[in-house]
């Protein structure tokens, strides 16, 4: 069973999310063209699931499925687009989850989503601290049920998501 558990933001979680990018990188060469550190691990100051999320922009998302060995290699599961079209999914750690990672072909909404979340929280420390209190809240109430703490977080997540693209909108000359 996968125990919810929420942790104070942890300063070697960068570094994971680079010893892995570098391995990505190696297996992947030329068919990447960004990876991005997201999730909560990637927000400063916040609690997280000790999780790293990496985002892998590609060219060309149909050719990630010619690498699903050399990642198992890595200690990896291919999960396909496991609930979002266009995505390739993997997991690491099994019940002890290390690291996901998202990979998205260029032009992709998700990678803007997942960038303007990021870039939102880390603008707004005080929005951040009310996503760290929910999801400490949520670990406390479902310790045992990933999927209500999953479940716990959407609405917020939903109205982040609505103020963040206003944020960026905003941001961009006219």
């Amino acid at each position: 069973m996968r125990k919810v558990e929420v942790l104070s933001h942890q300063i070697e979680w960068a570094d994971m999310f680079q010893e892995e990018c570098q391995k990505i990188k190696t297996v992947f060469k030329d068919e990447i063209l960004n990876v991005f550190h997201i999730g909560s691990t990637a927000i400063p100051n916040i609690k997280a699931k000790p999780v790293i999320d990496i985002m892998v922009e590609v060219t060309n998302i149909k050719n990630v499925d010619h690498y699903n060995i050399p990642l198992e290699q890595l200690g990896y599961e291919a999960l396909g687009e496991n609930g979002i079209p266009g995505r390739r999914f993997f997991k690491k750690g099994g019940d002890n989850r290390t690291h996901h990672i998202h990979f998205f072909e260029q032009g992709n909404e998700e990678i803007n989503r997942h960038l303007t979340f990021r870039d939102y929280m880390r603008e707004h420390p005080e929005e951040a601290l009310r996503y760290s209190q929910l999801k400490e809240s949520l670990a406390e109430k479902f310790p045992n049920n990933i999927e209500r703490y999953i479940e716990g977080k959407n609405d917020y997540i939903k109205e982040v998501d609505y103020k963040a693209a206003k944020w960026r909108r905003d941001l961009k000359p006219h």
